[in-house]
């Protein structure tokens, strides 16, 4: 049987077992999919580890994806390198250890399957982390003019420098400026993911010009909330989760991966947790 897996911290949250098990059954794989707490410094070890044992695959989701380039074991592709973080490893049978990120294609695939386009648009970015990171680099490839606001404002700053001339980055204290701005806000923190979290900005600021995209899959954010108040396009972080995931199991398995059924599965999980 094949191992594939998911390593995080916290991981309680996640639905990629349920929507990877799921695709795995669809095509026919005899595999399992299963979902590992590994915190910042052990994950070295749960890396080397899995190589070990003869995993076929991993995702990586908060707070590794960055720190996993800094492996010299792990060779990142092209992509991967450029965006700065890995959510996807691969693991071949003579031992190497290849980084990929699809988070980027999860994004525009899910922002583009609720009708949204990128060239010449101005995009509010909240967050400068592995995500934002993918997305950024993604929508700048579409035409997209992106401000990056984040706490700390040097990182943003550098993401910009990074994405190039059609992205500036800064503090989160230009976040109502810039919302008023923006023709899409796109929330790529885990701000939103827990009952009682902070709104990022007061919600009547947002117009029906805007559209907003929420990465958060596991709840309905405030940042959501608002935006269907306000009646404007509101998408949250399921169909991402769905198309990385998705993007993820063709680089493993070289099949087809049946989108329907990994969609299907999340939004039963969510409705299970009464989520959805």
């Amino acid at each position: 049987m094949k191992i594939f897996g998911i390593f995080g911290d916290p991981i309680e949250h996640s639905l990629s077992p349920a929507m990877q098990n799921a695709a795995l059954r669809a095509l026919g794989i005899d595999a399992c999919y299963h979902a590992f707490r590994v915190s910042l410094e052990r994950l070295e070890d749960a890396l080397l580890g899995a190589r070990a044992m003869g995993f076929c695959g991993l995702n990586l989701t908060i707070p590794l994806k960055e720190k996993a380039l800094e492996m010299d074991f792990l060779q990142p592709d092209p992509l991967c390198a450029a965006i700065g973080a890995v959510n996807t490893i691969s693991f071949s049978r003579d031992g190497k250890v290849t980084g990929h990120n699809t988070d980027g294609w999860g994004a525009l695939s899910a922002m583009q399957h609720a009708g949204l386009e990128f060239n010449g648009s101005n995009v509010l970015m909240i967050g400068a982390g592995g995500a934002a990171r993918a997305i950024a680099y993604t929508l700048a490839e579409e035409g997209a003019r992106i401000s990056i606001a984040n706490r700390n404002a040097q990182r943003a700053q550098s993401l910009a420098a990074q994405v190039g001339r059609r992205a500036s980055g800064h503090d989160i204290c230009d976040l109502e400026r810039l919302a008023g701005q923006a023709d899409i806000i796109i929330n790529a923190t885990s701000v939103g993911m827990h009952e009682g979290d902070r709104r990022l900005f007061d919600g009547r600021l947002l117009n029906s010009r805007q559209a907003v995209f929420d990465i958060v899959y596991n709840r309905e954010t405030e940042l959501l909330s608002d935006a269907r108040a306000a009646g404007i396009v509101a998408i949250d972080g399921v169909m991402m989760l769905v198309y990385q995931g998705a993007k993820a199991l063709e680089i493993w398995t070289g099949k087809k991966a049946p989108v329907n059924v990994m969609e299907r599965a999340v939004r039963e999980g969510l409705r299970a947790r009464g989520a959805g």
